[in-house]
């Protein structure tokens, strides 16, 4: 590239160029940026330019301004925030012609703080977020009929490490990174807990060999042995006209044909579930959550201790727990259907 370094007013006119031929805002920002490097408008002021240009203002030059810092509505920073909420608050500042501490103090006033994006284990599609809020509007419409969440029973799997670290903090001078700590070893001994339970408490936990994961057939096993333990510990339900509903997820063990074929001679309900929705499964939302966090810094050496802990930590918890966890439900039901999947 030559020595040539192009004015704000020379780049501006660029990309009205690149708007009439109607590439985006975010193609015309690669373009400037293959073409003039690092003197090319960034991304944030290529998007504030573009709105000007969708709205009939094709004037390039810089507005008049006063002696005074610029002012702006709180509305044009909510705009720019629900159009894209990842922004630093240097590219707001930029957008917006302020400086970055002036954004800072109006994203404080308006009750704005920033937060990492959760980890989701799929990106959801289009039918999965339909499936979703569909399966969720139902749900809650049967749950205003007719409660019956004290009928759920429901069960997840989940892997138990022999070794828990705990993520330590440190106090660091602004700029300085945080203390570095290694990963826990996903490959290291490990036990995998399948456990089920309902508002009243655990009814019964399965810890598999070292090495084993669930199958169909280990699941439609555990299933028969769930259904024994139900007898004993819950033998109102021998009785009862309504049966229970079986709360699981959409794991390949859990909707096998055989595990299926099990379930219906049972003549028990499965509830649905939508795919890729463990924030209204009650074990990952609220019983797993509440494990990992006792977990954190324990050490096991072998599989019995594991057992012990386990044991100790159920024993520890209240009917009032059991409880919440599924009587969050409807709640999170309505959280999906009020963001719309």
């Amino acid at each position: 590239m030559s020595d040539f370094i192009p004015t704000k007013q020379h780049l501006r006119e660029v990309l009205i160029y690149l708007f009439n031929l109607k590439k985006s805002a975010y193609v015309s920002h690669q373009l400037l940026v293959n073409t003039y490097g690092d003197h090319a408008l960034s991304k944030s002021t290529c998007e504030f330019w573009f709105r000007r240009f969708k709205s009939g203002d094709f004037d390039v030059s810089d507005k008049e301004r006063s002696g005074t810092p610029k002012k702006f509505e709180d509305e044009e920073l909510e705009t720019l925030l629900d159009e894209d909420p990842c922004q630093t608050e240097e590219e707001l500042a930029k957008t917006l012609n302020v400086d970055r501490s002036t954004v800072g103090k109006r994203l404080h006033k308006i009750g704005m703080v920033q937060k990492l994006g959760n980890w989701v284990p799929h990106e959801l599609k289009e039918r999965d977020i339909e499936r979703r809020k569909t399966m969720c509007e139902l749900l809650l419409e049967r749950h205003k009929r007719k409660g019956f969440l004290h009928r759920i029973i429901t069960g997840d799997e989940k892997w138990f490490y022999h070794d828990n670290p705990k993520r330590k903090k440190a106090w660091v001078k602004p700029g300085e990174p945080g203390p570095s700590q290694p990963k826990r070893d996903i490959h290291g001994d490990k036990v995998m807990l399948c456990i089920w339970w309902d508002h009243r408490g655990a009814i019964y936990y399965e810890l598999l060999e070292p090495g084993q994961t669930i199958t169909e057939d280990r699941y439609r096993l555990q299933l028969i042995r769930l259904k024994r333990a139900l007898i004993e510990k819950r033998p109102e339900w021998e009785t009862r006209h309504n049966k229970p509903i079986l709360q699981h997820d959409n794991a390949r063990s859990h909707i096998a044909q055989p595990v299926r074929n099990y379930l219906e001679g049972q003549d028990w309900e499965v509830l649905p579930h939508p795919p890729y929705s463990p924030d209204i499964a009650p074990s990952d939302y609220h019983l797993f959550r509440s494990m990992q966090n006792g977990l954190t810094a324990q050490r096991f050496d072998k599989v019995e201790n594991v057992r012990n802990w386990l044991d100790s930590w159920i024993a520890s918890k209240d009917e009032q727990f059991f409880r919440r966890g599924i009587h969050l439900l409807p709640e999170r039901w309505e959280k999906v259907v009020l963001s719309d999947g």
